[in-house]
């Protein structure tokens, strides 16, 4: 009997640039996923996922172990998102929030909130790196393996289309945008690339929480507001403004102990904060990244009319910068 084949070996994912959607046959498109990043290592009955960060995950999401019956001992290396999907379908990021932070679900919760993996890339197979293949000869080997399962989706690209009408149909269906690849394109392990355009329906930005206040009333023993903010190209850490909206009980609930133990007593801010929302601020260690979605971005660099998304444990607080989020189009 043949040995077990090793796991191919991980590699951080290639990331989209932000951008309006490009056009001509020379690119293919897909939708945007809104969950969270996996690179997924099958060889044999093993499993091991990675997420954008390199943290192993493979134990939060035990959802994953049907590539293993599906790709039938072949050993591969795949790109995708792990969402979890509403009533219609759609991902749901803030139910995915009630996954994200869990390490070893139990039975319930995995009932309760159960997570789809959408793969669109595939990166190793039989023993054979494809990195340097073209996004098509990708794609034409990861639909040759016939992975549809319940938990496991492949998703088909979109060739012969003009990414602002993929958009449109992102936007009628609720989901949050459209990703344009270069169909002659190699696979650049992570590296923010031209090569790969996303263009999102919402104005969302990563944020690193700096402070925060107290609440008033219902909230007076929680959470009111947190003070928030991103870097700038050269690696201050600029005040955003505050967000008080869009918590669910259960985020405050958890968010409160992860402050208290990064109290300190200074601003993290590189700016002055405003008077009257530094009078009030307990100051935090930057560690913290969230993500928020907001309507518009002030001349002087302030979010309006912003909500809190959740905590982003897959991303590096240096990966919060201004403007670095989805931005949205059309």
């Amino acid at each position: 009997m043949d040995p077990t084949p090793a796991l191919p070996p991980p590699v951080p994912p290639m990331l989209a640039t932000p951008g309006d959607p490009p056009a001509g046959p020379a690119w293919s498109f897909e939708f945007k996923w809104d969950g969270v990043r996996a690179v997924t290592g099958v060889a044999g009955e093993r499993i091991r996922a990675h997420s954008r960060r390199g943290n192993d995950v493979t134990a939060a999401y035990p959802e994953l172990a049907d590539l293993v019956a599906l790709l039938d001992g072949r050993p591969a290396l795949l790109d995708g998102e792990i969402v979890a999907l509403d009533e219609s379908g759609r991902p749901d990021f803030g139910t995915l929030q009630h996954r994200m932070h869990v390490r070893s679900p139990d039975p319930q919760l995995l009932e309760r909130i159960p997570v789809s993996y959408i793969v669109f890339d595939l990166l190793h197979l039989d023993g054979v790196p494809l990195l340097e293949e073209t996004y098509d000869r990708r794609r034409e080997l990861l639909e040759g393996l016939g992975l549809a399962g319940s938990r496991v989706q492949v998703p088909p690209p979109a060739v012969g289309v003009s990414g602002a009408q993929l958009l449109q149909v992102a936007r009628a269906h609720g989901l949050e945008g459209v990703v344009g690849k270069r169909r002659a394109s190699r696979y650049e392990p992570g590296r923010r690339s031209t090569a790969w355009i996303k263009t999102a329906l919402l104005h969302t930005q990563e944020v690193v929480i700096g402070g925060w206040t107290s609440g008033e009333g219902r909230r007076a023993n929680s959470i009111g507001a947190l003070l928030l903010g991103a870097y700038d190209a050269d690696g201050s850490l600029r005040y955003l403004g505050h967000v008080g909206t869009g918590f669910t009980e259960a985020a405050l609930r958890s968010l409160l102990p992860e402050l208290h133990a990064r109290e300190q007593a200074e601003s993290p801010f590189d700016e002055e904060v405003p008077r009257d929302e530094a009078r009030k601020a307990r100051w935090v260690r930057p560690e913290l990244v969230g993500e928020v979605v907001y309507r518009v971005l002030t001349k002087d660099g302030r979010l309006r009319h912003a909500a809190w998304r959740g905590l982003r444990t897959d991303k590096d607080p240096a990966e919060a910068t201004i403007g670095g989020g989805a931005h949205a189009s059309g």
